[in-house]
């Protein structure tokens, strides 16, 4: 498959120490050469592979000097798109990068599309579709547990499970050929449909335990939508500024100084928490802060973990009360805060309440508590198997809902088969699991969807 050349910088604007501008296709050392002038005097056409040369880049049109700069050299196949690859190393300033990378472009490159370097090497068949997106998450990770569970999948963790489940189902369906072939031999068809329901129960296992990871997987890929309710000035910006361990939210005595929702990310013991501090939720004639609670809720019936703030020196009352109806049925911490200060709460009727969640006792102010919460959070969604280091963990949204397709094929053709139903039925079944799973890795998948995927990445990967 042959492919223009293609350029784009590949280290994030700003100031630095260094910044990449990488080159991909058949013309990438071509072009490379006719900017480039080494101390040496060798033409990087003449250079090995994989060497480093440093040089000055050339502008050839008034022989001015652009810029001093390291230059890495790859020929194809050994690189990450299979193609020959350049690797512009210079100053990492804004204007720097911006003319090497015009420069490449005014002597013959084009400009990469995002996610085209990766594209290319999934198209070259350097790597599947799941390590592709791998890639991403890669990037975009934001604790250790995140970034392992992407590394794991990058590697082909994932692909190669992939890969075994689908050559199972070409053996069923090679039976199945048998049996359609020679419908006069008896043994045939008994042998048939005792090794189908078999091997078709082992894939439904195997896609059964990857969908039991999928919600751990999910929540360390995206992060988890973790909402902080309470009625106002129980201390809901304290809490968000403990765990940011910033002062990310105006603290104050006053109820209702926070009038919209703040949002930030957070990393609480490797689980990546999205954290939503809301307007404190009370009736009010205030029309700013009305607009405000309103948010609340809304981000309240779309949360995965709700944090609800009470406060230790002030009486339940009915609008608390009302919190604990609005969530029962949702992951829950209750959290009583300002435990500083005198007791008017009732911590019975609260253990009454939070019966079925999990309660935690802090005073922000003095920092207590605040490490039995953070084991809280990850206790309730993890417990501990997220370390098994040498699980699949499924954590695309794409990926569930090909698998949990899947299973429900898989289902079909079993049940087919418990009842009797024309091996030539279940064929369709089974052939419709061994293209479920062939879109998850790439091997059955529209080109349109291909375009979809690779234009989120960021430019220059």
């Amino acid at each position: 498959m042959e492919f223009d050349t293609i350029a784009a910088i590949s280290t994030p604007m700003g100031e630095g120490a260094i910044a990449i501008v990488r080159l991909s296709g058949d013309d990438a050392f071509k072009i490379a050469d006719k900017v480039f002038k080494s101390i040496s005097g060798k033409r990087l056409i003449d250079m090995a592979s994989h060497t480093i040369h440093y040089g000055h880049l050339i502008d050839p049109e008034n022989g001015q000097v652009v810029e001093e700069v390291m230059v890495s050299l790859m020929k194809g196949p050994k690189t990450f798109t299979k193609e020959d690859v350049v690797e512009i190393n210079c100053h990492g300033g804004i204007v720097s990068v911006n003319r090497v990378l015009q420069l490449i472009l005014n002597n013959g490159a084009r400009l990469a599309e995002p996610g085209e370097f990766t594209k290319r090497a999934f198209l070259n068949g350097r790597i599947d579709l799941s390590q592709a997106e791998a890639v991403m998450d890669l990037i975009r990770a934001k604790t250790d547990r995140a970034m392992n569970v992407a590394l794991g999948q990058m590697e082909g963790r994932l692909s190669r499970l992939i890969r075994g489940l689908r050559q199972e189902i070409l053996e069923i369906l090679a039976h199945v050929e048998v049996n359609i072939d020679y419908p006069e031999y008896d043994d045939v068809e008994e042998m048939t449909h005792k090794m189908l329901k078999e091997k078709a129960a082992y894939v439904r296992e195997e896609i059964m335990k990857l969908l039991q990871t999928s919600q751990q997987g999910k929540i360390l890929r995206e992060g988890l939508s973790t909402v902080i309710v309470g009625r106002p000035n129980v201390g809901k910006s304290s809490l968000l500024n403990s765990l940011v361990h910033e002062n990310k939210a105006i603290v104050t005595d006053i109820p209702g100084t926070t009038r919209d929702v703040i949002e930030e990310y957070v990393n609480v013991r490797g689980v990546p928490l999205r954290l939503l501090d809301t307007a404190g939720i009370r009736e009010t004639e205030d029309i700013v802060e009305r607009i405000g609670v309103e948010r609340s809720r809304q981000v309240l019936r779309e949360a995965d973990l709700i944090l609800l703030v009470l406060n230790y020196s002030d009486e339940l009352t009915m609008e608390d009360e009302n919190l604990f109806k609005a969530v029962e049925d949702m992951d829950v911490i209750v959290i009583v805060n300002k435990t500083d200060l005198p007791q008017k709460i009732d911590l019975d009727r609260v253990k009454d309440l939070a019966a079925s969640h999990r309660l935690v006792t802090t005073s922000l102010l003095e920092d207590r508590g605040v490490d039995e919460l953070e084991e809280a959070i990850s206790s309730l969604f993890f417990a501990g198997s997220i370390e098994a280091g040498d699980m699949t963990y499924v954590s695309n949204s794409r990926h569930i809902a090909l698998l949990n397709q899947a299973l429900h094929s898989i289902e079909e053709a079993i049940d087919g088969v418990e009842m009797g139903t024309p091996i030539d039925i279940v064929q369709i079944d089974l052939t419709r699991v061994w293209e479920l799973l062939g879109e998850v890795i790439g091997d059955s998948v529209h080109e349109s969807l291909i375009d979809q995927l690779f234009s989120q990445f960021c430019l220059g990967k």
